[in-house]
């Protein structure tokens, strides 16, 4: 049975993208309630993750981490009702997103891995894309529910697998931007225009929508956040608990997690995770 605009839905945590998801939906003409630790205001506010999730047919979760959404699911376990269908968009470790399905299949509701990609714009927008993890067919079921948030659904297999490939695609933006801020670092100091390499690097292979974004904002030490350090950072943790549990050897993710946990430590934490060029600004 599809999710309804007329059903009740749950968004859990209202954080840069949960805030913006559940505006949409409301403004669509969804039925949202909607849930944070810190209240934000929002139309459809509970008190409590536990009053959000009460019959509502689904419940989409944007919290911040693994031990935020473990936190929150040990309060809603017990209300999870056979009919639900509870999605994990938090970037969370597989082991995780793997304990949350066994939690669902023990309730009898229905469970997607639907992290996503995309950062506020792209969210106020409604132009994010969700990679899926599990049944096909639940997927297919909330298709009217994502489009309002998402431009692109795309499926990448059994539940886990949407896990693997949002912690893939963070470690290419991690050392990416890194990689930039050095580029920009050694370009500048020998006297040559940021601007220059700009118009290099969209010429050249090397350039990407992500070089694009980011290379006049680090250049104007402009950080307002899209994507957060920390975010980005826990993110990069979880990514190297993937790699030695395939017993794969990642340096440059290694180097990248030690310098975005420097630079974290040193209080940037919640700026946008280009801030990893700070250091490197006169």
């Amino acid at each position: 049975m599809n999710v309804e605009s007329s059903d009740k839905v749950a968004v859990l945590g209202l954080g840069i993208i949960g805030s913006r998801v559940g505006l949409r939906l409301t403004d669509a003409g969804w039925r949202v309630a909607c849930w944070n630790r810190t209240p934000k205001g929002l139309a459809g506010e509970a008190a409590t993750p536990e009053e959000a999730v009460t019959g509502a047919a689904a419940i989409a979760i944007y919290l911040k981490d693994a031990p935020a959404l473990r936190e929150v699911i040990a309060r809603i376990e017990a209300l999870l009702q056979p009919e639900q269908i509870v999605l994990n968009h938090s970037t969370v470790d597989l082991v995780t997103t793997q304990w949350l399905e066994r939690i669902c299949l023990a309730r009898g509701c229905r469970f997607l891995d639907a992290p996503f990609t995309g950062s506020k714009v792209a969210a106020g927008n409604g132009q994010l894309v969700y990679y899926i993890g599990g049944d096909p067919v639940v997927a297919g079921e909330l298709e009217s529910f994502l489009s309002v948030t998402s431009k692109t659904r795309l499926y990448c297999g059994p539940v886990g697998a949407a896990t693997v490939i949002k912690l893939a695609t963070n470690l290419l933006s991690a050392c990416t931007v890194q990689a930039m801020a050095e580029s920009l670092a050694i370009t500048t100091r020998h006297g040559v225009p940021a601007e220059c390499l700009i118009r290099a690097v969209a010429q050249n292979f090397s350039g990407s929508p992500l070089a694009a974004m980011k290379f006049p904002t680090m250049v104007a030490g402009n950080f307002e956040t899209h994507f957060s350090l920390s975010n980005m950072c826990k993110d990069s943790r979880y990514m190297l608990a993937l790699a030695e549990a395939a017993g794969v050897q990642t340096p440059a993710i290694e180097a990248v997690s030690c310098r975005m946990g420097e630079l974290c430590a040193a209080g940037l934490g919640e700026l946008d995770y280009s801030v990893l060029a700070k250091p490197y600004l006169a």
